[in-house]
């Protein structure tokens, strides 16, 4: 048994984290209760207002540095840098892994021609009895990662899984002026390496704390989007999905009447709610975008609300 784990890649988990230490302490701890523990794990302070070093050295195997320059992208750049692991996982500080993430991740990467690896993410619960309407909407609607990869050609960065040698093959992460996982994604694609959705290989992120949290959320995607807009058939385009967008909640419907990720009526009304009073917004606001609007400020703090 020892022989036939001493031939197994050698794990390095990266955390990038910012005012997260509760979170990033229920993080730890499933790590070290995983079926798989990892070989180390990294966790990149990004100018946290208190430290993470008494909690970072609960754990034996954890290892604390610092990033003071800003962005989620740059700490998990240093991370990998340092890190000695054949395989590096990456994680956010707020999320958790199922216990059998590193496992099921291992045993994936004994393919050899698999290169990357993006799991599923689920939605954690405060009450899993009683979901508030951003938990019912973010349940059916957020963290779409078998999508993102298989139609979109990318996944996100909370839960993803790299060789190390193919990770330096492609490049670090982007800061905060793009979205680091989407152009990370589309760059291993283009330069021939292959995302495999791993949809056991399962991490929860709880949904934002409140409405203004998913608005936040969404003003810092749609910056990132409005930056690839400066042609006039981009503008052109921009305007056109705006106005879709207005109309797009009531096909909606459909999609989450059939979700098996909520039940109950209740919860697929709420849902409904939420996901009419976010398209609106996100309507006003590339509206707003395309009239001159300056949006560079929600760029400044990655996780405002997830701090909470």
């Amino acid at each position: 048994m020892e022989n036939s784990r001493t031939q197994q890649a050698t794990i390095s988990v990266i955390i990038p984290h910012l005012n997260q230490g509760k979170q990033l302490r229920r993080c730890l701890t499933a790590l070290g209760a995983g079926h798989r523990i990892p070989d180390e794990v990294i966790v990149v302070d990004n100018g946290s207002h208190t430290v993470p070093d008494e909690i970072c050295g609960d754990f034996a195997w954890v290892t604390l540095i610092s990033q003071p320059l800003r962005g989620p992208g740059l700490a998990r750049n240093l991370g990998a840098a340092q890190a000695t692991g054949e395989l590096l996982a990456f994680i956010d500080a707020d999320c958790f892994p199922e216990l059998t993430w590193l496992a099921e991740a291992e045993n994936s990467f004994r393919d050899p021609g698999l290169h990357i690896s993006g799991g599923d993410v689920k939605i954690s619960y405060v009450d899993p009895h009683h979901l508030t309407a951003v938990e019912a909407y973010e349940s059916i609607f957020s963290y779409r990662m078998g999508h993102y990869i298989k139609r979109q050609g990318f996944c996100g960065t909370g839960n993803l899984v790299v060789r190390r040698d193919i990770f330096e093959r492609i490049g670090p992460f982007k800061g905060l002026t793009v979205a680091e996982d989407r152009e990370w994604g589309h760059r291993a694609c283009f330069k021939g390496y292959h995302i495999r959705y791993a949809p056991k290989q399962v991490v929860y992120h709880p949904a934002r704390p409140s409405l203004d949290a998913l608005q936040l959320k969404w003003d810092r995607q749609l910056t990132h989007d409005w930056a690839e807009c400066s042609s006039n058939w981009g503008r052109i385009t921009w305007a056109m999905k705006a106005m879709a967008l207005a109309l797009s909640p009531l096909p909606a419907v459909a999609r989450i009447i059939c979700s098996s990720r909520v039940t109950g009526l209740r919860n697929r009304a709420s849902a409904w709610f939420v996901l009419v009073r976010i398209r609106l917004f996100r309507t006003k606001r590339m509206m707003l975008l395309l009239n001159g609007a300056d949006a560079s400020r929600h760029l400044e703090q990655w996780n405002k609300f997830d701090a909470l």
